[in-house]
């Protein structure tokens, strides 16, 4: 019966993911106060499938501004611990997938740091809701796939604008695609449970974190290249803070603070 059910499972979750993912980028919000490092795209962002791409821009953008905006505008008014809460629990369930991006690309000391978070949170920390590792001065840190290929020395690709997605390259495209199918938790129906969670609470708490820098790009004269270039300069930054291995965030403003959410 399982092997029946899995599959009905997986569907649901990736149906869901597609529905409320809109510019989260990276499924993992960023932590609190650390924002990643600017990098000067010093080539041209490639984009050949441009016409159809901002096609795809104008459909995401409708279903942001009636949908998860204004989700996201409404979140902000709760209260603060509420509202860190949601962030730890989202930030530590998905510290599995970062420890395993740590591993490919070769840090020992990034991915024990990932592992130590993770167990003390989940624990300590009441399953993530309280980041006690912060506090005991092991501080968060991100990685993604597509964070992983560019270690890797895998190039950008053409800019792919994803239906629900938002703004990617080919090549974090792909990463986006295998973490949907990573399940380093099992897919037990707690974990699955869990993982809806997470998903639901970070995607409205990461989008309620870019509304400032994304009010700002859209006063702009092309919302559609701002958000372009926004993402190929955080993307660049993100790739160099994996090769660079570092176990604390770097700082530093890009874009306002905000664009290492995407």
């Amino acid at each position: 019966m399982r092997s029946l059910t899995y599959p009905r499972h997986l569907a649901r979750q990736v149906v869901l993911l597609l529905t409320v993912s809109y510019l989260t980028g990276c499924a993992s919000p960023a932590p609190s106060g650390t924002t990643t490092r600017c990098a000067q795209v010093n080539y041209p962002v490639y984009d050949p499938a441009e016409p159809l791409n901002r096609g795809v821009f104008a459909f995401n953008r409708t279903v942001d501004n009636y949908a998860l905006a204004p989700i996201a505008r409404g979140y902000r008014y709760l209260p603060d611990f509420f509202q860190q809460g949601v962030h730890n629990f989202a930030s530590n369930f998905s510290e599995p997938k970062v420890f395993i991006n740590d591993l490919l690309q070769g840090n020992p000391r990034r991915s024990v740091n990932t592992l130590g978070r993770f167990a003390l949170n989940t624990t300590v920390g009441v399953v993530g809701l309280i980041d006690v590792s912060d506090r005991v001065g092991i501080p968060r840190h991100s990685a993604d796939f597509g964070q992983t290929f560019g270690v890797w020395g895998i190039g950008n690709g053409p800019i792919v604008e994803l239906p629900l997605l938002g703004t990617s390259n080919s090549r974090d495209a792909a990463g986006k695609v295998l973490s949907f199918l990573v399940s380093p938790l099992g897919d037990s129906d707690t974990v699955q449970t869990l993982g809806t969670l997470s998903l639901v609470g970070g995607t409205v708490d990461t989008r309620a974190s870019l509304l400032p820098l994304t009010d700002s790009l859209q006063k702009l004269p092309d919302y559609y290249s701002a958000i372009r270039n926004v993402v190929a300069q955080n993307r660049a930054a993100f790739v160099l803070d994996g090769k660079d291995g570092a176990t604390t965030p770097a700082t530093g403003g890009c874009a306002n603070g905000a664009a290492d959410d995407f």
